[in-house]
C-alpha cells in the first residue's frame, strides 16, 4: 500500500515524539494512554478490524513494517504497538460482538492477560470469572481486556473479553527491558462474562476476510519477533553515527578507521538484512496463498514460526554486536545501546519465540508430529 505524504510526515511526527518521550516510558513503565491514542491516529490498531467495521484491511507486512518502524524509535512502543495485530484474534468473536466493540471506531486497544488459564465457573448463560493473571502488555491505554479461562477448541485458550473497570491492573512490572511495556499482571474478582463474550484464541472467525485466514498463533510469533528487527535496525545506526567521529580513550583510532569493526559491522548487516528478508519472504508467501484461495499450508505455517523466531534471535544477536564494538562508551546509564540490549533480549525470552520453535520447525522438515501447539 502506498503511503501519501501527510500520512509520512504523519509517522515521522509520532516516531520523533516516540524517540523524545522514551525515557518517560521506561520511568512509569507503560506507553501512556495519550501515545496510544497517536498510535491510533497511525492506525495502529484498526489496521486488521474487520473491513465490514471500517478497519483498513492491511496486509501482514505492512503492518509488520509499520510495527518495525516504530521498535526502531522504542522498542517497548513497538511491543504495544504490535497487539494492534489483536483484531485478529477477535476476530473468533460472534460477529454481533464485534458489531458493539466497533460501533463507535475501529480504533479499539485490546490488551491480554491469558495466562496462567485461570479455569471459570460456568453460569447460566456465560462465566464466573476469578483470577489472576500475568503480562497483560499494554493494559494500561488499552480499551478492552482478555484474561484466558480455559481450554476451548483443540486445547487452544478461552478467553473472556472485559471492560476495563471490571479489571484490577496489579503494577508489579519490575523488570531490566521492556519497560515501558507496562506488562502488569491483571485481577479479576467474581466478574460475569457471557458467551458472546468469549472466544478461542486461534479459533475459527466469524468474519470472512483474507487477514483472518492468516495462521493466527504463528503471527503472534511474529509482530513480537518484529520488533527486534526495529531494536536491531536501530543499534547499527547507532554504531554507525558514531564511529566516524570518536576516538578510543586511549587514543586508539577513530572507530571506522579499525578494521575489526568494520568487519564485524558489515557482517552484523548481512546477518540482519538475511533474517528480514527471510522473515518477509515468509509472509508474503503465505500472504499471497491467501489471496489466490489456497489457504496456509502446514508447512507455510511453520516457516512463519521458523523465521519468526530466527529475526527475534538474529535481531538480538545483531544488538549484542553492536553493544560490544561500541566499547566503554555503552556501558553508561543513559546509552540507547543500553536499552537496545536490554529491550532485545527480553524477545527472545517469549514463549513463542524460544529454542523450541527450531524443534518444531525441524520436525515438520523431517515429518514428524511437532510440538503441541507449534502449528
Amino acid at each position: 500500500m502506498a503511503v501519501d505524504i501527510k500520512s509520512q510526515n504523519l509517522l515521522n511526527r509520532v516516531l520523533t515524539e516516540i524517540r523524545d518521550r522514551r525515557d518517560e516510558f521506561e520511568a512509569k513503565r507503560h506507553v501512556p494512554r495519550d501515545m496510544v491514542d497517536q498510535l491510533k491516529q497511525l492506525g495502529v490498531y484498526r489496521a486488521h478490524a474487520p473491513r465490514c467495521f471500517g478497519g483498513d484491511a492491511l496486509s501482514p507486512s505492512e503492518f509488520l513494517k509499520l510495527i518495525e518502524s516504530i521498535s526502531e524509535a522504542d522498542g517497548s512502543t513497538g511491543w504495544v504497538a504490535s497487539f494492534g495485530s489483536s483484531a485478529v484474534y477477535l476476530a473468533a468473536l460472534p460477529r454481533e460482538t464485534l458489531s458493539q466493540i466497533y460501533a463507535d471506531s475501529p480504533d479499539v486497544a485490546f490488551a491480554g492477560g491469558l495466562f496462567p488459564v485461570q479455569p471459570a465457573e460456568k453460569v447460566e448463560g456465560g462465566w464466573r470469572v476469578n483470577g489472576l493473571w500475568k503480562f497483560a502488555s499494554g493494559c494500561m491505554g488499552a480499551d478492552l481486556l482478555g484474561v484466558g479461562i480455559g481450554a476451548g477448541e483443540g486445547g487452544k485458550p478461552l478467553t473472556a473479553v472485559l471492560k476495563p473497570k471490571d479489571v484490577d491492573i496489579i503494577e508489579n512490572w519490575e523488570v531490566i527491558g521492556m519497560r515501558g511495556t507496562g506488562s502488569h499482571d491483571l485481577r479479576v474478582k467474581d466478574a460475569i462474562v457471557s458467551d458472546e463474550w468469549t472466544f478461542v484464541r486461534g479459533g475459527v472467525p466469524s468474519i470472512e476476510e483474507p487477514i483472518y485466514q492468516y495462521p493466527s498463533i504463528a503471527y503472534a510469533a511474529q509482530v513480537l519477533a518484529v520488533v527486534n528487527l526495529g531494536i536491531a535496525r536501530a543499534a547499527l545506526d547507532e554504531v554507525s553515527q558514531v564511529a566516524g567521529n570518536r576516538a578510543g580513550i586511549t587514543g586508539a583510532p577513530k572507530m571506522a578507521e579499525r578494521a575489526y569493526l568494520r568487519i564485524s559491522l558489515a557482517k552484523a548487516e548481512a546477518s540482519l538484512r538475511s533474517a528480514r528478508s527471510f522473515f518477509y519472504e515468509a509472509t508474503d508467501s503465505a500472504w499471497e496463498s491467501i489471496l489466490k484461495g489456497d489457504g496456509v499450508s502446514d508447512d507455510q505455517t511453520s516457516i512463519l514460526r521458523l523465521a519468526a523466531t530466527q529475526a527475534a534471535r538474529e535481531g538480538a544477536r545483531v544488538v549484542q554486536s553492536a553493544y560490544l564494538l561500541s566499547g566503554t562508551a555503552a556501558i553508561y546509564d543513559g546509552h540507547p545501546l543500553q536499552r537496545h540490549l536490554r529491550d532485545a533480549m527480553v524477545v527472545t525470552q517469549h514463549a513463542f519465540l524460544n529454542e523450541s520453535m527450531y524443534d518444531g520447525a525441524g520436525s515438520v522438515f523431517l515429518g514428524v508430529p511437532p510440538i503441541r501447539g507449534y502449528i
